[in-house]
């Protein structure tokens, strides 16, 4: 089994502003391991950390170096009343979208409730 570490896009208490930055790194150097990994499934929940991941699964098989993997976002349990900035962003992307609480399918059609994942 292999592991792999990625940088962090955001830190706890860092702003949004150099955030940009920090995620545009994260990015780039996930690219590789995406490249090189090739999955067919993408599992992601939290913070924003799975963003480059997705971006760079979506990016490379858009010019058709990877086959499209499917990819799935768990929402975390704790958002009971609306998406995380992660889920709000990811809402606009080809993934697909869990959460927790069937209340939140109301406020964004485009997540599914399957029941309680934790």
């Amino acid at each position: 089994m292999n592991v792999s570490f990625i940088n962090r896009s955001r830190h706890v208490g860092q702003s949004y502003i150099s955030s940009i930055f920090t995620t545009l790194w994260a990015f780039f150097t996930v690219i590789p391991l995406v490249y090189r990994i090739r999955p067919k499934l993408i599992l992601v929940n939290g913070p924003g950390t799975c963003i480059p991941i997705v971006i760079a699964s979506l990016l490379l098989s858009f010019f058709f170096l990877i086959d499209r993997p499917k990819i799935v976002f768990v929402e975390s349990i704790c958002r009971v009343q609306s998406l995380s900035l992660t889920g709000k962003i990811l809402q606009h992307l080809p993934v697909h979208i869990l959460v927790q609480w069937p209340q939140l399918t109301e406020l964004y059609p485009k997540t599914q409730y399957i029941g309680r994942l934790v």
